[in-house]
């Protein structure tokens, strides 16, 4: 259950850090929303996946997941320039996470 758990709070940083780009300083009001709940949802799942993963292995995994979802999505929605280089790249990331995964 905290492996299910730690994967959704690792799309939920996604979910928060795009919305905190499109934020505009806070002054937009949906995405301003969005960026707070994402947060909390994100950080009380990592804490409850915390509690019987090891710290390091699950920190490790939910910004994998973040960081990966967050910049793929950038990629496809065409706020970032994406690039067979770029790709191979979040593939390595991904594959770590996994790799954590099968090691715990």
């Amino acid at each position: 259950m905290a492996w299910i758990v730690l994967v959704v709070s690792g799309v939920l940083e996604a979910v928060w850090a795009t919305a905190l780009g499109r934020t505009a300083g806070f002054s937009r009001l949906t995405p301003s929303i969005v960026f707070v709940v994402g947060l909390v949802l994100s950080m009380v799942g990592l804490a409850y996946a915390m509690r019987s993963l090891p710290t390091g292995t699950a920190y490790a995994v939910w910004v994998g997941i973040g960081a990966a979802l967050t910049v793929a999505y950038a990629m496809l929605s065409g706020d970032e320039a994406a690039s067979p280089l770029k790709i191979v790249l979040l593939l390595g990331v991904v594959g770590c996470v996994v790799g954590l995964k099968v090691l715990s």
